[in-house]
């Protein structure tokens, strides 16, 4: 009889799993233990045994996509047996559709209802008025920069009854990006303000009409809906360029301004910021606004040649200024931008949530140390002349934080919600890097063990690590985990805690510093580790406890072997 092969649950952790790779294919015949496909998990990527004999009938999930844990991803039976029956009992089928006709009628009855409030709408709206004949132009908010949405009006220059010209600034306008002028474009009578210094309007909002002395503008308040347009649009056009211009100007050039004060110079707020900003002084600027007032345009068009010529000196023979530099124009240089996309592995999207909750849900704190390991240095010379196995710095480290674990109990420890559990075992995790992500093998009893047996131990889990060997049971149980970054030359780091532990070790290279011992500055071997901790098990006090005795440890590391 067929039966049908499920996604396994291959880690204490696993939700589900990727199909890295088929290794039968429908009508393949399978026996027990045969390796059916690899199964890319949350940890590693795993081979799949079949458990029973038969033809493979059916694969339900391709290469490379996923399945939850539990999901029909094959059917083993005999050949040419009807396995449909059990697809539909495991609710694999898709779903019946005979209720698509009643669907259909819903948006049916919805379409009808539509041109009923249409014609409603219509009914209430207000008739548009004809606003060409009205000598005056609606002055709208304009849009002043790419992600522009609204702008605030920080000073109006004008005010209702004022005359202006097609050039005058009406307001100063604050963006998401810069403060600029809103230029009205038309001549006339400033009839109307709609927007209060200080407060906000949308793009395309009215903010100003500007016509003809005693117009009648209600009719153009009215129809505030309407495409209006006159002035707008200019507007947007001529700002836009402007706002980009502004940003553009990045060096200074004082070396060509006058150093006279221009504060008692006439110029609106912007003009003065962009002068500012390009080091011109305001005093050789000529203003084309009302009473010579210097606006945005005249700062924009400005140039060190447009300057006023100076007088020649008044003492006979004076020597003649030096000449100026030619300005340097650097090179335009244009590239090609690129990228690529890859999809999230299993390992990833592991490690983002149990980090991201990690991260976000205990609290963390940090506590960092510097260790002097000229001793570690020389007592590990010694040991490799006779250890079995090369003994690293990394397996000095293991074996004291295993021996400091059992002298401090509250950092071996996990918080369980309404408990905190203190665990009497120690089971050091130590993070080890692949290429699709990280994985932490466990060092079990590790306080028990000899450092050569650590380093032997440790070797032979990096390399089914990398090898994608390693098993799930191989990676869980840690009670403590370390991090180390040291052969990458890391000065300092921190790491977020491996949940459930209530601890994380972080683990820096050695450096060569100045040291003072004895009362003499001296060279010196320093590794500093720092501790992340979760502040819902563990206090500063113990945290800085448990690596003073770390310090210690390796300061001294003939204690190990006590």
């Amino acid at each position: 009889m067929a039966e049908v092969v499920k996604m396994p649950k291959m880690s204490d952790t696993m939700t589900e799993g990727v199909v890295a790779k088929w290794h039968k294919k429908v009508g393949d015949k399978v026996k027990s233990g045969d390796v059916l496909a690899e199964i890319e998990t949350d940890k590693a990527t795993m081979d799949f045994e079949s458990y029973q004999d038969g033809v493979l009938l059916y694969i339900g999930i391709q290469e490379g996509s996923a399945a939850p844990v539990d999901a029909v991803i094959a059917v083993l039976g005999k050949e040419g047996e009807d396995y449909k029956a059990l697809l539909e009992g495991e609710g694999n089928t898709a779903p019946a559709k005979e209720e698509k006709p009643a669907e259909d009628k819903k948006p049916a009855a919805a379409e009808e209802s539509k041109p009923a409030a249409a014609a409603e709408k219509s009914a209430s709206a207000k008739p548009k008025v004809d606003t060409s004949s009205i000598p005056a132009t609606v002055i709208r908010m304009p849009l002043l920069s790419d992600t522009m949405t609204e702008g605030t009006i920080e000073k109006w220059n004008f005010k209702v009854g004022d005359k202006v010209k097609a050039d005058d600034s009406l307001a100063d306008v604050a963006t998401d990006k810069a403060t600029m002028e809103v230029v009205g474009y038309e001549a006339g009578t400033l009839l109307y303000i709609g927007v209060k210094e200080g407060e906000a309007a949308k793009v395309n909002d009215i903010i100003a009409i500007v016509g003809k002395e005693g117009t009648d503008i209600q009719p153009l308040l009215d129809n505030a809906d309407g495409a209006d347009g006159q002035a707008s649009a200019p507007a947007t056009q001529e700002e836009k360029p402007a706002a980009e211009a502004a940003s553009a100007h990045a060096a200074s050039n004082e070396a060509q301004g006058s150093t006279a004060d221009d504060s008692r110079v006439k110029a609106s707020p912007l003009a003065r910021k962009i002068a500012k900003e390009k080091g011109i002084n305001l005093n050789d600027v000529k203003g084309s606004a009302d009473g010579g007032r210097i606006i945005k345009k005249d700062v924009e068009g400005f140039t060190p040649s447009a300057k006023p010529a100076e007088s020649a000196p008044a003492a006979q023979g004076a020597s003649a200024p030096a000449a100026d530099k030619a300005p340097i124009t650097l090179p335009t240089f244009t590239g090609e931008e690129k990228f690529s996309e890859r999809p999230v592995t299993q390992m990833r999207k592991a490690i983002s949530r149990r980090l991201s909750e990690s991260l976000f849900t205990a609290p963390h704190f940090y506590v960092t140390m510097s260790i002097d390991m000229d001793q570690a240095i020389a007592a590990r010379t010694k040991m490799n002349d006779i250890a079995p196995v090369k003994i690293s710095f990394n397996d000095f480290v293991v074996k004291a934080v295993a021996v400091a674990l059992r002298q401090h109990p509250a950092i071996n420890s996990s918080f369980q919600g309404d408990t905190i559990r203190t665990n009497q075992h120690v089971h050091v995790g130590v993070a080890v890097a692949v290429d699709e992500g990280l994985l932490v093998p466990v060092i079990k009893f590790a306080d028990g063990k000899s450092l050569s047996h650590i380093s032997a131990e440790v070797k032979e889990f990096a390399g089914k690590a990398k090898s994608k060997k390693l098993q799930p049971a191989e990676m869980e149980g840690s009670t403590f985990t370390i991090s180390n970054l040291g052969m990458f030359g890391v000065d300092e780091f921190t790491a977020i805690i491996n949940t459930p532990n209530a601890c994380i070790l972080a683990v820096s290279g050695i450096q060569q510093v100045p040291v003072v011992k004895n009362g003499a500055v001296v060279a010196g071997n320093i590794m500093k580790v720092t501790l992340s901790a979760d502040h819902r098990v563990v206090d500063g006090a113990t945290a800085a406890a448990f690596l003073q005795t770390l310090k210690s440890l390796l300061e001294e590391p003939v204690r190990l072997l006590i």
